[in-house]
């Protein structure tokens, strides 16, 4: 249950964390002619400032009702796996 749990918390971090920044894009971008011959300035790409959210993750204790049980322990004999495993001889 705690891993399922972990699991999810991290998937919700991720889609909050992709879906709440904020793009800028700070620089256009420019493609060089199409020419055989290509000298000088091959173009460039587009820049983006990229500011992610800002994620506070802390804990608080409620008060909530449970059950209360009361369990009695008792001894049993069950059977377990047993495993014997035999190496062989480095003469043969």
């Amino acid at each position: 249950m705690k891993m399922q749990l972990r699991t999810i918390l991290c998937c919700a971090l991720a889609v909050f964390a992709t879906a709440g920044c904020d793009v800028d894009q700070t620089k256009e971008g420019e493609l060089p002619d199409v020419d055989v011959e290509v000298t000088g300035d091959p173009g460039q790409l587009p820049e983006y400032d990229v500011e992610g959210p800002d994620v506070d993750v802390s804990t608080e204790t409620k008060e909530v009702e449970v059950p209360d049980v009361d369990v009695d322990m008792k001894k049993t004999d069950i059977e377990v796996p047993n495993v014997d495993v035999d190496l062989p001889d480095d003469n043969e």
